[in-house]
């Protein structure tokens, strides 16, 4: 007769030491209450491992298993891949400028405490739950079934961002690709898609004495001047863009840029085709040459007349911000948009974790690597602007852009002006698209990680919205359902010792509060969506906007009621019912009794007294 597939001396369990390759769990008995209760997910039915308290037991009807996990072949594969997931394009052309606008190296102060109160804590909480419940950003949340809309949700905003982002890669592939000209085609107003008014050079100091001479456009009025067009806007908007008359004029396909595309998307999929053993390896390098470039750039860029004063100007403080409500908002607003937490990206990376990786390290690491990298990369920027800047004859604030309007307007007038143009906008348009490749096969090993096949909805909107919303949710669950304690019981279990008492308070009071300010604030000073602050969109555009907005953040309240109806018995019977965990056979293997993981409080990572004794299932 073939045997149940836990029996009751399934449960002997054998003492080894810490330096044991499996087991590296600290059991509790008496610290997770929620544990006890929890059912298991996997298994057959039969008799459980002993129903005495402290000890996990199984269920009358176990919820069906899951294939077991992958894991990282190396740690360094997992740091890598957050590395490249979380560094992305918003380090580089985003951050430089807020922290230009915001009062120069003023906005580090606003910038890291949010970063303490706010990041970190929701970013350790990510991982450390991926890693935990070896499970995607849905599969996670049976931790609390009654939560999983955040996994829906998580899924649906991802999808967004896919859908977008993977257009900014396209066209960073196709000015690489344009950049492989002796004459670059932004430079010149001589192509198909210029137009009369184009203005190939212009110095605003000719314009002192009211005219200027030129030998292409003969005697031309400043007025006149002043009504020309850059032929890297004209490149960027006519032939780039194809941009129409609005929102109703779809205009037509640009063939070339549906080729770029198509190629961006097979790199991916070779990027991600194998799982996790291929995208380790990948990260190596979609993950540091960027520094590389950013290091060249700024040995370039130094070596520039009007480098140091567009370096000044990026990090001369101004103390009179701090009082501005805005500059904390946009802090609050980058450290979420960069280190790319409440999409469920980082959780799924954390999955693939080996149970016992000491992910509070790892999480404080990630996020200086992260931040270091944003300010790093704003030297490199403004030192670019600077030259420019002075190249042109205005002052830097003339020059300084944000998002794409930086990559591709400012750089590629920049590059114009520099020796060897080719080179130098091949080189920036090459790490531009390895910057934001990394990033997209992050969040697309995200989708493979849930296997939903045909998960089909529309276009991104709502990031904004989204990210203080969710976060607001995932922290706020915690505490509530499994109490902020508990889970650190978890963490303990995994890591050897209790993190700082710091992540707890945040997770309960601190970060949600962070989180909900952010959140009303961009609510009570919403402003109609513009383009380039002339073109404003149609009030239909606006409900397709929010509608898609809704669609990510109305799975959270949905998902609750939807399985408040469904449950069956009283309301309270149905709340501990769906509140109660549901651990995985990986939970069972790490579990035993009759050890109190309270004694753990004063062990840190850095004493040789975290070498406590392990348990080891026999099963």
């Amino acid at each position: 007769m073939e045997k149940p597939a836990f029996e009751t001396d399934c449960c002997a369990v054998n003492v080894v030491l810490g330096e044991e390759k499996k087991g590296h769990l600290i059991p509790n008995g008496n610290g997770h209450q929620a544990g006890v209760n929890g059912s298991l997910i996997g298994g057959t039915d039969g008799a459980g491992c002993g129903a005495t308290p402290g000890t996990m037991s199984s269920v009358e009807k176990p919820v069906p298993g899951y294939p077991e996990r992958e894991q990282w072949t190396r740690q360094m594969d997992f740091i890598m891949s957050c590395v490249g997931f979380a560094v992305g394009l918003g380090n580089v052309w985003r951050f430089p400028y807020l922290c230009y606008k915001n009062g120069g190296g003023v906005f580090l102060i606003p910038y890291l405490i949010i970063g303490v109160v706010g990041g970190i804590p929701i970013f350790f909480l990510e991982i450390a739950l991926g890693q935990f419940m070896k499970a995607g950003s849905i599969n996670v949340w049976n931790i609390a079934p009654l939560f999983k809309g955040l996994g829906y949700a998580s899924m649906v905003i991802v999808f967004f961002c896919n859908t977008y982002y993977i257009m900014v890669l396209a066209w960073a592939f196709y000015y690489f690709i344009k950049s492989f000209n002796a004459t670059l085609p932004w430079s010149t107003c001589d192509n198909p898609w210029n137009t009369p008014s184009c203005i190939e050079i212009f110095h605003h100091e000719d314009c002192l004495n009211g005219t200027i001479g030129n030998t292409t456009y003969g005697n031309m009025t400043c007025e006149e001047l002043a009504d020309g067009r850059s032929p890297i806007i004209e490149f960027w908007e006519n032939k780039v863009l194809n941009i129409s008359q609005g929102l109703d004029y779809p205009g037509s396909i640009n063939w070339e840029l549906l080729l770029c595309l198509a190629a961006v998307w097979v790199m991916v999929y070779f990027c991600v085709w194998k799982g996790v053993k291929s995208t380790g390896k990948i990260v190596y390098f979609t993950a540091t040459f960027p520094y590389v470039v950013l290091i060249i750039l700024l040995v370039r860029g130094v070596t520039l007349p009007g480098a140091y004063d567009g370096i000044m100007y990026y990090i001369k403080p101004d103390w009179s911000k701090l009082g501005e409500a805005q500059v904390w908002i946009d802090a609050g607003t980058q450290i979420f948009f960069s280190y790319a937490i409440g999409l469920g990206a980082l959780t799924a990376l954390g999955s693939y974790n080996r149970f016992n990786n000491d992910c509070y390290k790892d999480a404080f690491m990630l996020a200086l690597i992260n931040s270091g990298t944003s300010f790093f990369a704003g030297f490199v920027v403004f030192a670019i602007l600077g030259f420019m800047a002075n190249e042109q004859g205005v002052d830097i604030s003339q020059v300084a852009e944000t998002g794409p309007g930086l990559a591709f307007i400012a750089y590629p007038k920049a590059v114009t002006l520099m020796p060897m143009p080719p080179v130098w906008a091949a080189l920036f348009f090459f790490m531009l698209l390895v910057l934001g490749l990394d990033s997209q096969v992050g969040a697309t090993l995200h989708y493979w990680t849930q296997h939903l096949n045909g998960f089909v909805l529309v276009v991104c909107t709502g990031y904004t919205w989204y990210i203080p919303y969710t976060s607001i949710c995932s922290c706020a669950c915690h505490p509530f359902l499994d109490s902020a304690d508990r889970f650190m019981d978890d963490i303990a279990r995994m890591i050897g010792y209790r993190p700082f008492p710091w992540m707890k308070w945040c997770w309960s009071f601190i970060t949600p509060c962070v989180c909900m300010g952010i959140f009303l604030f961009h609510l009570f000073n919403y402003k109609p969506l513009t383009y380039n602050n002339t073109y404003v969109y149609p009030w239909w555009g606006e409900v397709i906007g929010w509608c898609m907005a809704l669609m990510s953040m109305l799975c959270i309240p949905v998902s609750v009621l939807y399985k408040l109806c469904r449950a069956t018995g009283t309301f309270k019977e149905r709340w501990e019912k769906l509140t109660k965990p549901q651990w995985g056979p990986h939970h069972l293997e790490y579990m035993a009794p009759d050890t109190d993981i309270k004694s753990l409080a004063s062990l840190s990572a850095s004493t040789e007294d975290n070498k406590v004794i392990i348990f080891e299932s026999g099963m």
